[in-house]
């Protein structure tokens, strides 16, 4: 090898270990990008008794507004098998009972938040082929004994009509609210009411009403007129929608701000996981071996 080659060679040789530095460098932000998908998945639920077996009919999706026979005190619910539920994807389930006007949608009039619960379902609650000896999560809300409905809907949200994070509307058939978002089936029922009405006392009038002494009579052959029966407002056709697919939380997680370089802009986020090591180090060997190309130049040149 000629003395003019000399530098070129090590310049080569630079060049080769800066391009190996940076291999772990994109390799680290390819694998930082890649997250898991969650989707939306399907949830079912049964009604099970004190006694901790099932009432009614066994796991389903049904939807639609029910009429109870047995309050659903307790319903355990999974989500339903044959999907696949990425690692870290959790869907939150509630249970809320309401007291009401009324033992249906239609006549529920103003509701009150009376009990709530929530689970969070992941990959662990799918259910399989052959679960026996499985146990599920459960939701457990007071029973009414009164009118009331009770909600199974899929977040964690109390519709309680209080404002700020994590609370909602409350339902309200005559204003056309329809909460809980997520609904996926409710019951209604009761045979009393909750808080009964006090009758309110006729306002006493200055002068007793004078009652004739004698019934007026109609003409003869006329024919009183027929009694106009009060207007009738039609119910609402349909409930309020339902649906068993339920989204995943959206929540983001607790990341901590990243932090400014007192030197200079702020540097490029890697992952906890990125290489720093062999980056420092290759760093170090392109600046040991241009010093080295540098030394030999110079030396060539006297020589």
């Amino acid at each position: 090898m000629s003395r003019s080659q000399e530098p070129r060679t090590l310049a080569a040789l630079a060049a080769t270990a800066f391009a190996a530095a940076l291999v772990p460098v994109l390799g680290a932000g390819t694998a930082s990008a890649t997250t898991a998908e969650c989707n939306a998945a399907t949830v079912q639920y049964r009604i099970v008794g004190a006694d901790g077996n099932v009432v009614g009919a066994d796991w389903t999706s049904q939807g639609g507004f029910l009429q109870w026979t047995t309050v659903p005190g307790t319903v355990q619910v999974r989500l339903a098998p044959g999907q696949t539920v990425a690692d870290g994807c959790t869907y939150p389930v509630s249970l809320a009972e309401y007291t009401t006007e009324g033992p249906n949608w239609y006549t529920s009039g103003h509701q009150t938040m009376v009990d709530k619960a929530t689970v969070y379902l992941t990959k662990d609650d799918v259910a399989g082929s052959d679960d026996k000896g499985r146990t599920w999560q459960k939701l457990s809300v007071k029973s009414p004994d009164c009118y009331g409905q009770i909600d199974l809907y899929g977040d964690d949200i109390a519709y309680d009509g209080k404002t700020g994070t994590g609370h909602g509307p409350l339902p309200y058939q005559p204003g056309n609210v329809n909460t809980p978002y997520h609904l996926i089936a409710a019951w209604n029922g009761g045979d009393k009411e909750c808080t009964p009405g006090t009758p309110e006392s006729p306002t006493p009038s200055e002068t007793p009403p004078t009652t004739p002494a004698t019934p007026s009579t109609p003409p003869a052959g006329s024919t009183p007129p027929a009694e106009t029966p009060p207007p009738t407002t039609p119910a609402p056709s349909t409930t309020p929608p339902t649906t068993p697919d339920v989204p995943p939380m959206t929540t983001p997680p607790n990341t901590p701000e990243p932090k400014s370089s007192p030197s200079g802009p702020p540097l490029a986020e890697t992952g906890s996981s990125a290489p720093v090591g062999a980056i420092a180090g290759g760093a170090a060997a392109v600046v040991a071996i241009g010093a080295g190309a540098l030394y030999m130049g110079r030396r060539t040149r006297r020589s």
